[in-house]
C-alpha cells in the first residue's frame, strides 16, 4: 500500500503538471513555429495597433498645451486631417493581425487534432481498453479547440494588449518618472496576484476538460443504447446520471468565470489605488507647478486607458491556462507509445500453418491469466474450432494470433515464423475476420464490403463477394442496391444482414487464414444455412479458427478444442469428443438433448 494520501498524490500530480507548463508551451509554440512567417506577420499587426494608440495618446500633451492653449489652429488642423488616416492604418494593423494570427491558430489546431486522430489509430488495444470512446473524443474536439484560444485569441490579447500598457508605462516614465515610481512598486503586487490565479485556472481548467469527458461518454452511451434505454425505462436514470456530470461542469464553469471576475476586480482596485496616489502626489503645489495642463492630462488619461488592457490581460489569462491544461491533456495522447511494431520481416501470402505452443497471456491489471500454458497445432487448410464458456479464452486467443496484444509467454509461429518477428501491416494482411459485433462505416453497402481495398478491387469482385455472402438477397430489393448507404454502424439494416456484409468483406479480403468469432450468431435459421454455405466454401484451403457457441455450426471442424478458464480441457473431432463423453458431450447434450428427447 502507498504511505501517500489520495490528497497528497492528486497535489503531487497538479505541482507536477504545473512544473510542465513552460514545456507544453514551448512544444505548443514549435507548431507555430511551423507558421512563422504569417505569426511575424501577425505580432507586427499586433504592435503597429498598440503602437497607434500609444502615439494617439502621446499626443494628448500636444493637442492641449500646443493646440487648444496657445490657439495654434494650424496644428489642429493638421491633426483633424491626420486622424481618420491613423486609423485607416490602425483598422489594417487590425485586420492584419487578427487575420493571420486566426490562420496560425486554426492551422496549428487542425494539425494538432490531425495528429491525436491519427495517433489514436496506432495506439495498442490495451490502451482503448483503459480509455472511454467519449473520453477520447472529448480530447479530439473539445481539448484541441482550448488550443485555438490560447494561439490566437489570448496570444493576440497578450501581445497586443501588454504592448499598449508596456508603451504607456513608458511614455508615463517618459513624462514624470517620479508619478511612474508609484508602478514600480504595485507591479510585484499584480504579478503576485496574477501567479495566485494563474494556478487557480489551471486546476479547475483540468477538472472542467475531465467533466467534458464525462459528458461527453454519458451522452455516447445513452445514444448508442437508445434502444436498451427505451425498453428497459431508463430514461430517468440516464437523466439522473447526465445531470450529476452536467452539474460538475456546471460548478467548474462558475469556479472559472468567479476566480476570473475576482482576479480583475482585485486588478482593478489596486490599479485604482495608483490612480489615487498619483492625484495625491500631483496635489502638492510645487509638483503641480512643475507639470503643464496637456502633461498632467495625458498622464491621467494614460492611466486611465491602462485599466481596461489590465482587465484584459487578467480575463484572457483563464483563456490562455484553460489553452495550457488543454495542451497537457492532448499531448499526454500523443506521447502514449504507439503499437510496437518490432518485426522486421515483411511476410508474403502464408499457406496458413500456425503453432501456439506454451502461450500463457494476462491482460493489463488482471489478477489470473486468461490463457495458461495453451498448446495447439493448425495444419494449413484445416478448421480448428474453439468452444467453452463465455469468458474461458477464446477470444483471447484469436486477439494474439493477430497481435492485437503482445504475447508474454510462448511462441506463436506461422509457417514456421513468429508472430513477433513479422511486421504488423503483412502479419494483419493474413486473417480476414467476422467478428459477433460488426462494425460498419456510414457509406455504401459496397464501400463497407470493399473497405481498406482502395482501387485494387474492381465492381465485378464486390459484386461476386455479395453474392457469395447472400448480400444480393435483400440489396437488390434496394432502390440504391449496393450503393445504399447503411447509416452509423449499419443502424438502417437487420443484424444478419450487418453480418452477411461483413462475411463478404472477408471474401473480399481472401486471407489465407479466417477468423470468425460468432460469426452466424445473429443470423435467423434460413439465413444461417446459406451464410454457412458460403463459409463452407470460404474455407476451403484455407486455414480457419471458428469461435462458436453453436455446436452445430462447427460439427465438420477438423479439430474442436474445448477452452475451460484459459486451458485447453479436451481436443479431437466432434465424434471423438462426443464419444469421450468430457466437456464437450455435456456442452452438446445441454444443447440438443431436448430435441432429441422430444
Amino acid at each position: 500500500m502507498s504511505a501517500i494520501e489520495p490528497s497528497e498524490r492528486h497535489q503531487t500530480q497538479a505541482d507536477g503538471a504545473q512544473l510542465q507548463q513552460p514545456r507544453h508551451f514551448r512544444r505548443l509554440f514549435s507548431y507555430v513555429a511551423e507558421y512563422k512567417f504569417i505569426f511575424f506577420i501577425a505580432i507586427l499587426g499586433m504592435l503597429g495597433y498598440a503602437a497607434i494608440d500609444v502615439f494617439f495618446l502621446s499626443n494628448i500633451e500636444k493637442f492641449i498645451d500646443d493646440g487648444l492653449t496657445a490657439k495654434n489652429s494650424d496644428l489642429l488642423f493638421k491633426m483633424g486631417l491626420a486622424i481618420p488616416a491613423i486609423f485607416l492604418v490602425r483598422g489594417i494593423s487590425n485586420f492584419v493581425s487578427t487575420y493571420a494570427l486566426a490562420w496560425v491558430g486554426n492551422q496549428v489546431v487542425a494539425k494538432i487534432r490531425q495528429q491525436t486522430f491519427n495517433h489514436l489509430m496506432h495506439l495498442p488495444v490495451s490502451f482503448h481498453d483503459q480509455h472511454s470512446t467519449g473520453e477520447l473524443i472529448s480530447k479530439i474536439t473539445y481539448d484541441t479547440e482550448q488550443l485555438n484560444n490560447t494561439s490566437s485569441k489570448a496570444l493576440t490579447i497578450m501581445i497586443r494588449e501588454g504592448a499598449f500598457v508596456i508603451g504607456l508605462l513608458a511614455w508615463v516614465f517618459y513624462l514624470s518618472w517620479q508619478l511612474s515610481l508609484v508602478f514600480l512598486i504595485l507591479g510585484p503586487v499584480v504579478a503576485i496576484i496574477v501567479k495566485t490565479v494563474s494556478k487557480r485556472f489551471r486546476q479547475v481548467s483540468r477538472t472542467i476538460q475531465n467533466a467534458m469527458g464525462g459528458v461527453t461518454s454519458t451522452s455516447e452511451q445513452m445514444l448508442n443504447s437508445h434502444k436498451v434505454v427505451l425498453t428497459h425505462a431508463g430514461q430517468e436514470i440516464e437523466a439522473n446520471k447526465f445531470a450529476k456530470i452536467n452539474n460538475v461542469n456546471r460548478q467548474q464553469q462558475l469556479k472559472l468565470v468567479s476566480t476570473r471576475v475576482m482576479s480583475v476586480a482585485v486588478i482593478q482596485i489596486i490599479a485604482s489605488f495608483a490612480l489615487a496616489t498619483v492625484l495625491i502626489i500631483a496635489s502638492k503645489p510645487e509638483f503641480l507647478q512643475s507639470l503643464s495642463t496637456g502633461t498632467f492630462a495625458t498622464v491621467l488619461t494614460c492611466m486611465m486607458m491602462m485599466l481596461r488592457p489590465l482587465k484584459q490581460l487578467t480575463t484572457v489569462n483563464s483563456e490562455f491556462q484553460k489553452g495550457l491544461a488543454a495542451c497537457a491533456s492532448v499531448f499526454a495522447v500523443l506521447d502514449q507509445e504507439a503499437e510496437k511494431d518490432q518485426g522486421s520481416k515483411e511476410l508474403e501470402r502464408v499457406k496458413g500453418n500456425i503453432e501456439i505452443k506454451a502461450l500463457t497471456f494476462t491482460y493489463p491489471n488482471a489478477k489470473e491469466p486468461a490463457l495458461k500454458n495453451v498448446n495447439l497445432s493448425i495444419p494449413a487448410g484445416h478448421t480448428l474450432a474453439l468452444v467453452g464458456k463465455s469468458g474461458s479464452g477464446k477470444s483471447t486467443l484469436s486477439n494474439l494470433v493477430t497481435r492485437f496484444y503482445d504475447i508474454e509467454q510462448g511462441q506463436i509461429l506461422i509457417d514456421g515464423n513468429e508472430v513477433k518477428s513479422a511486421t504488423l501491416a503483412s502479419l494483419r494482411k493474413q486473417f480476414a475476420i467476422v467478428s459477433q459485433s460488426v462494425t460498419l462505416f456510414n457509406d455504401t453497402i459496397a464501400n463497407n464490403i470493399a473497405y481498406g481495398l482502395g482501387d485494387n478491387v474492381s465492381s465485378e469482385q464486390i459484386i461476386a463477394a455479395a453474392q457469395a455472402a447472400h448480400v444480393l438477397e435483400f440489396t437488390d430489393k434496394m432502390p440504391d442496391k449496393l450503393d445504399t448507404i447503411v447509416g452509423e454502424n449499419g443502424v438502417m439494416l437487420s443484424g444478419g444482414q450487418r453480418q452477411r456484409i461483413a462475411i463478404a468483406r472477408a471474401i473480399l479480403r481472401d486471407a489465407p487464414i479466417l477468423i470468425l468469432d460468432e460469426a452466424t450468431s445473429a443470423l435467423d435459421t434460413e439465413s444461417e444455412r446459406h451464410i454457412q454455405q458460403a463459409i463452407d466454401e470460404l474455407r476451403q484451403n484455407r486455414t480457419a479458427i471458428v469461435i462458436a457457441h453453436r455446436l452445430s455450426t462447427i460439427e465438420n471442424a477438423d479439430t474442436i478444442a474445448v477452452v475451460d478458464h484459459g486451458q485447453i480441457v479436451e481436443k479431437g473431432s466432434h465424434q471423438a469428443l462426443l464419444d469421450k463423453g468430457g466437456y464437450y458431450s455435456a456442452l452438446y447434450q445441454l444443447q440438443f438433448g431436448s430435441n432429441e428427447n422430444n
